[in-house]
């Protein structure tokens, strides 16, 4: 930080002695923005009207704390900013917030245990891609010996998102969770934990989970990372599982995260047109308002050990060890048989522990691997292939975040009480499948 500059939260202004809360209806400015003194920060709607946060200062938006829509408390700030307005040091809040009771002791405020036969759900979705969008043409651009056509007939894949320079993998996290937040009928203080599947993190500690945890404002829940690879995000709903019928939460943000266009060595044509980057998250919760989880299955198959690897950790490429190789690397031929076997047979077990026939499956949505491979799992698992959702032609295989962005495209199509199997296998070789009442 720069001399001169500081930090601190602003409030929500009361327009009535009596009043307590306002509703944000819509923020005007983001995460980075900067603004002007009187510059319009926000609408909001309290009690007595709607009005216009006006800023007190110059400066920039360092975090907003809550949604539009959301309703807070006046003694809550509403954003953190960062200013070098002198005046600013001695600004005194709204009398709601200097007069705000103090915090109870964290053993006061746990929530009940839900009962053993409580549901669990899917209750909220969302995702994010970056605004780059590379397609075939451009990476054929360094093979005169490969064509557009020849990339699509192998992998599946037209076109996919790569992150700009300035993303990090927490920052897409952060946009899909608020999305997922939105699309539930949750607010985020009502998150209980945090679990973000990702082989790309922002750095090696902190969890990229607890990065996101601080970006949300969460106070201290659970928050932690995972990494399953391409079947990442399943594992993460298998433990959100687990966790609400435990007792230890009520909703827990699931997050599938990766951005691995920045590891890709363009020499190696195996993995080189295969990868794109992407953030997708869900609130899974405790209850029946939701799409109905039924059965969950994870497992790894250690056959597939060396066929998808990478020896250095993290989403970007550092000068470090010459004898470590950097990159992702991929054994193409028993990656292909090895995942189709995998995929095949959990595809296949989820069906059957959910007491489904194929007949009555209406939807699988898979990882978005590869489409040679998909086509071969449904071959073999006995479900026709216009029943798999695939994405995989615009998107690519952005990893443990390919099947909630599927599911948010899905969406459009499935439709109530339809029987969904989500499915994945990763390197590992990882696998995992959920059956879903939609």
């Amino acid at each position: 930080m720069s001399a001169g500059l500081f930090r601190m939260p602003l409030h929500l202004p009361a327009q009535g002695a009596a009043e307590i809360e306002a509703t944000i209806i819509e923020w005007s400015v983001g995460e980075g923005d900067r603004f002007a003194k009187g510059q319009m920060l926000a609408q909001v709607d309290s009690a007595k009207s709607v009005f216009d946060f006006e800023a007190p200062c110059d400066g920039m938006v360092i975090r907003l704390f809550h949604l539009e829509g959301e309703t807070v408390l006046l003694s809550d700030p509403v954003m953190e900013i960062e200013t070098s307005d002198p005046e600013m040091k001695n600004w005194i809040p709204p009398a709601a917030a200097s007069e705000a009771l103090p915090l109870e002791p964290l053993a006061s405020i746990a929530r009940p245990a839900p009962q053993p036969n409580t549901g669990v759900v899917i209750s909220g979705i969302g995702t994010y891609l970056p605004k780059r969008i590379v397609s075939n043409a451009e990476l054929v651009e360094c093979y005169p010996d490969i064509t557009e056509q020849y990339v699509y007939q192998v992998t599946g894949i037209r076109q996919r998102h790569w992150a700009a320079h300035d993303e990090k993998p927490s920052s897409m996290a952060f946009k899909a969770s608020l999305e997922a937040i939105r699309a539930s009928a949750i607010g985020t203080k009502d998150i209980d934990a945090i679990i973000l599947a990702t082989t790309t993190p922002d750095v090696a500690m902190p969890s990229t989970a607890c990065i996101l945890q601080d970006r949300l404002s969460l106070g201290p829940i659970p928050a932690f990372d995972i990494n399953a690879a391409c079947s990442g995000w399943l594992y993460a709903v298998a433990m959100a599982r687990g966790m609400i019928c435990s007792g230890l939460a009520k909703h827990v943000l699931t997050v599938g995260v990766d951005m691995q266009s920045r590891l890709l060595d363009r020499d190696d044509r195996s993995a080189y047109f295969i990868f794109g980057d992407g953030a997708g998250a869900a609130i899974i919760s405790a209850g029946t308002e939701g799409h109905r989880i039924r059965e969950v299955i994870v497992r790894a198959d250690p056959r597939g050990l060396h066929h998808a690897r990478r020896e250095n950790p993290g989403y970007f490429i550092t000068n470090g060890q010459p004898d470590i190789d950097p990159w992702i690397r991929l054994d193409g031929p028993a990656l292909f048989r090895l995942a189709t076997d995998n995929f095949t047979t959990i595809i296949r077990d989820a069906v059957a522990r959910s007491g489904w026939t194929a007949e009555q499956t209406r939807w699988v949505i898979p990882h978005q691997a590869n489409g040679r491979i998909l086509k071969a799992a449904a071959k073999r698992s006995g479900l026709s292939f216009d029943r798999f959702f695939l994405n995989v032609d615009h998107v690519g295989n952005t990893s443990s975040a390919s099947i909630p962005l599927a599911l948010v495209e899905a969406e459009k199509q499935i439709e109530a009480d339809d029987k969904v199997i989500l499915c994945s296998v990763g390197a590992g070789l990882t696998a995992a499948a959920v059956s879903v009442e939609w």
